[in-house]
């Protein structure tokens, strides 16, 4: 079994990231708000760094919890949320924006929405 502070502790951390992504994404319109401008860049490279830093969250928690909390919520994708930490870490300089656009647009509110979803069940 594992210790469910801590697994609670790193879902709240995960769900203030994603609310944080959610609020800087918020005026971005189209993926151009992230290209043509200083301040679109700079948004683009604060998201970037939050959705690092929500895949190395998810990664410590699959391993904390043995890979058996994250199987119960199948509705996301975790291997790609985990997976997008490693392409964002590793080929920084060769991130698509309109790849992280589409990742804030449509995966990041059912992430928040799950990681709710857990914490709830958890109390």
């Amino acid at each position: 079994m594992y210790d469910k502070n801590l697994v609670q502790d790193i879902l709240n951390q995960i769900l203030n990231a994603t609310r944080t992504i959610q609020d800087r994404f918020s005026p971005i319109k189209s993926v151009d708000d992230f290209t043509n401008t200083p301040a679109g860049t700079e948004k683009l490279d604060a998201i970037c760094m939050l959705v690092i830093a929500v895949g190395e969250s998810l990664k410590n928690l699959d391993k904390i919890t043995e890979k058996s909390l994250l199987a119960r919520y199948p509705k996301v994708d975790w291997k790609g949320a985990m997976g997008m930490r490693d392409i964002i870490t590793h080929h920084y300089f060769d991130i698509d924006a309109e790849q992280i656009f589409w990742v804030c647009e449509h995966q990041i509110t059912p992430l928040a929405e799950t990681i709710e979803q857990m914490l709830g069940e958890m109390d």
